[in-house]
């Protein structure tokens, strides 16, 4: 549904630091699924654990915000060429639970779970075929900059 370089309209990220491949599945205001790609060749495995390689889990999370980043964007018609950022307001009843590693398809949902002014708070989980890598609640706070 959406590849990069539209990805890249919504998220101000940009490499080695965007980590959403592509949205898959996308409903208004209400939820978002997309992916990455996870592979040998990302910077952060150069230090983190060079000889077990193993994806942070605040990369995860970072992930899992991003996709909810572009959940909230697209759904308010806003866009960081626009002066928006959405922020990190917090993070909730964050659980790991596999590790990811390089070849593995990191699949990421977000769904909006309220809107209260600029605050969103969102429901987001993020898997590896049908296991779950990981879950949190995160809040984003949509700034004018």
């Amino acid at each position: 549904m959406m590849d990069v370089c539209e990805i890249r309209e919504y998220l101000p990220h940009r490499y080695p630091f965007l980590l959403v491949d592509r949205v898959v599945e996308f409903e208004t205001g209400k939820s978002i699924k997309g992916y990455k790609n996870i592979s040998v060749n990302e910077e952060v495995f150069n230090g983190h654990f060079p000889q077990m390689p193993i994806f942070p889990g605040v990369m995860i999370i970072e992930a899992m915000a991003q996709v909810s980043g572009i959940l909230g964007f697209k759904s308010s018609g806003k866009k960081p060429e626009d002066g928006y950022l959405y922020l990190f307001g917090g993070v909730d009843k964050v659980r790991f639970k596999r590790q990811v590693i390089p070849g593995d398809r990191l699949d990421l949902e977000s769904v909006s779970v309220s809107v209260r002014r600029n605050i969103w708070k969102f429901s987001c989980q993020a898997s590896v075929g049908s296991e779950l890598a990981a879950s949190a609640e995160i809040l984003c706070a949509v700034k004018k900059v």
